[in-house]
C-alpha cells in the first residue's frame, strides 16, 4: 500500500467555534408607590434563545425583577414585578471554517443574579445592579484527517481479561462512603 493511501478524511461532530460573555446591567423598576426601603430582590424567569450571526452568537433573552419594598414610611409592603429583556453578542474564541450543519449550545453559567437595589436619587424608581454569563459553543460536522495502520490494529484483545472473580469483592465495605458523605 502506497503512503498516500494511509490517510483516511473522516466527517465527525465537533465543537467549531466557543465564547463566553460575562455581563453586569443597570435596570431601572418603577413601583406603584414611592419606596421607604428595599426589603428584598430577586431574579426569576431566565428564558433565551441563541442564533449563529457569523462570527457572533447572539442571545436574545428576558427575566422577571422582583422587588419587596415598603413604602409609607415603612408602614406598607408590597411586591412589584417587571419583565427586561435583553440582547447579547458573544464573540466566537475560535471556529472551523469547513464546519457545516452547525447547531448552537448556549449554557446561563450564571444566571442573572441581583447584585444590588436601590432606591434612586429622586426617590421614586429603584435602580438593581444584574450579572450574568453565558457560554456558547457551536457544534456541527467537520473534516478530520487520520493516520490508518497498515498492518492493522492486531489482535490484542486475546490480552485482555474479562472475567471477574466474585471472590474479589467479598472483603469490600458496602458503607465506606458513608461517613464520606455526611461531612
Amino acid at each position: 500500500m502506497s503512503e498516500e493511501y494511509n490517510y483516511r478524511e473522516i466527517f465527525a461532530k465537533a465543537v467549531c467555534g466557543k465564547g463566553r460573555k460575562f455581563t453586569q446591567d443597570t435596570n431601572t423598576v418603577t413601583p406603584n408607590h414611592k419606596p421607604s426601603s428595599i426589603l428584598g430582590c430577586w431574579i426569576i424567569n431566565n428564558q433565551f434563545t441563541a442564533k449563529k450571526r457569523g462570527d457572533v452568537v447572539q442571545v436574545e433573552g428576558s427575566y422577571d425583577i422582583n422587588i419587596w419594598y415598603s413604602y409609607s414610611h415603612n408602614t406598607k409592603t408590597e411586591v412589584v414585578t417587571e419583565t427586561v429583556k435583553y440582547h447579547e453578542e458573544i464573540p466566537l474564541r475560535y471556529k472551523d471554517k469547513d464546519c457545516v450543519a452547525e447547531e448552537v449550545v448556549a449554557k446561563a453559567i450564571q444566571e442573572p443574579n441581583c447584585l444590588e437595589a436601590t432606591i434612586a436619587p429622586s426617590g421614586h424608581k429603584v435602580i438593581v445592579q444584574v450579572e450574568r454569563e453565558f457560554l456558547v459553543e457551536v457544534i456541527g460536522e467537520t473534516k478530520i484527517c487520520v493516520y490508518v495502520n497498515p498492518d492493522g490494529c492486531g489482535d490484542d484483545d486475546d490480552d485482555w481479561d474479562y472475567d471477574v472473580d466474585d471472590e474479589e469483592f467479598e472483603d469490600l465495605d458496602p458503607n465506606f462512603l458513608i461517613g464520606e458523605l455526611e461531612e
